[in-house]
């Protein structure tokens, strides 16, 4: 593959608005892209669970657009939105035919800048118990469905920002008052903490005069807060740490996470690395080893979450057939994590050119683009680090990744958690 050549501009506005320009006129689609830098980490004991809290109470009306509003008028343009809330940031998007993105922009400054005339008690109630029954439908009574919420206490400290969930505490969201939920909003979305991106078919000024007539007017925040507790992290965890959970589960699953090098770090590619080389694919260590081989795990699941305060966080999984005891996963995880650390060089080309090709079709969708590019201009500066992801990729070698293993991925930097069926035990 050669080396990308994402088209990017960028601009600021006197505000402090972060805007990211990348025209590709092949299709009459545009994608707009919000990022503002609040998530989870930025919330401070006994007010977890606000940055999500605001993913829903953005959607329930502005003071010239009304409740529900957003996604009717979206949608009957022909439109797709969404929003997310992670550990880092907070992102709205839509991806609109090139002739509505006036209405995108005018939507997303709106709420923006004139949210708080027309948020009230009622709206808040409401959200609120929108969220406890979100907890309750995909974390408490979701199998395994607590899982990150358990993951992270073990392998962030409780001082520490990543150690919460993202939904955060249902005690803390049942004792936000709308002066509390006024002043959270006055202190992140502010347009000094967002990013703009627009991607795809637009034209170049049309789209500028755009940005300048809606967002141009809001005003600046205060500088962002430090973030709360203390971000600074050990490299490793220093032991291996477990929990032993009972649940009406279906099948036994071992989950094992590990402290990594951040996102910011020129290491993290590494770790990219070795997660594919570890469980992206059916020829994959896992998948071959305990799916197909041995047959202890009936699927196999590894991931590295991009996050950016002190440390991030690798996890791979097994689960098991009816049967399989704990400590079958957890040997057979042992002995590949183990094995890591005399990888071969085709293993490694291979799972580089895995994450290159996952890479380059999510460029491909101009909602995908738009994100990264806000994501690099939020989290580095830097939307032209787009292109140069690749390098970093190809740059990563056999003796990188087998040194990652010895250093990271053994028992003394290990959390195990590990899903019992009840009926098992």
């Amino acid at each position: 593959m050669s080396r990308l050549t994402i088209p990017i501009e960028r601009h600021r506005l006197e505000n402090g608005l972060r805007i990211v320009l990348s025209q590709d006129r092949t299709v009459p689609v545009v994608a707009v892209n919000l990022w503002y830098g609040v998530g989870s980490r930025n919330e401070p004991k006994g007010k977890t669970g606000f940055a999500h809290l605001f993913e829903h109470m953005m959607f329930q009306g502005s003071a010239h657009v009304p409740k529900n509003k957003h996604f009717e008028l979206i949608e009957r343009a022909g439109g797709t939105l969404n929003a997310t809330t992670w550990f880092d940031r907070t992102n709205y998007f839509e991806a609109v035919p090139s002739h509505e993105l006036e209405l995108a922009l005018w939507l997303e400054s709106d709420r923006m800048g004139w949210m708080l005339p027309a948020m009230d008690q009622e709206k808040l109630d409401n959200q609120r118990e929108v969220v406890k029954n979100e907890k309750r439908q995909r974390y408490d009574n979701q199998p395994y469905g607590d899982w990150d919420e358990r993951l992270q206490a073990l392998v962030y400290p409780a001082e520490h920002p990543y150690h919460h969930s993202v939904i955060g505490s249902m005690e803390d969201i049942d004792d936000a008052t709308l002066d509390d939920v006024a002043q959270f909003f006055e202190t992140f979305y502010v347009p000094n903490n967002a990013v703009l991106t627009i991607a795809g078919d637009f034209d170049r000024d049309h789209a500028l005069g755009l940005i300048d007539r809606y967002f141009g007017d809001i005003a600046k925040g205060a500088d962002i807060p430090v973030l709360p507790g203390d971000p600074n992290i050990a490299p490793l965890i220093g032991e291996t740490v477990r929990e032993h959970v009972i649940a009406d589960v279906p099948l036994t699953r071992v989950i094992m996470a590990f402290r990594v090098p951040p996102y910011s770090s020129e290491d993290f590619a590494v770790a990219e690395v070795a997660r594919s080389l570890l469980g992206m694919g059916r020829a994959s260590r896992l998948y071959r080893r305990l799916v197909r081989e041995s047959r202890v795990a009936n699927s196999v699941v590894t991931y590295v979450f991009p996050v950016l305060s002190g440390a991030a966080m690798l996890l791979v999984w097994a689960t098991g057939y009816p049967g399989t005891s704990p400590q079958e996963l957890e040997d057979a995880l042992s002995e590949e994590l183990a094995g890591l650390a005399e990888a071969e060089a085709h293993e490694v080309e291979r799972a580089i050119a895995l994450t290159e090709t996952d890479l380059v079709r999510a460029l491909e969708r101009m909602s995908e683009r738009a994100d990264l590019l806000s994501m690099f201009e939020l989290y580095f500066d830097d939307p032209g680090r787009i292109n140069s992801e690749l390098d970093r990729l190809r740059a990563v070698s056999v003796e990188q990744v087998r040194d990652f293993a010895r250093s990271h991925l053994g028992p003394n930097n290990r959390a195990v958690l590990v899903y019992e069926p009840k009926e098992a035990v």
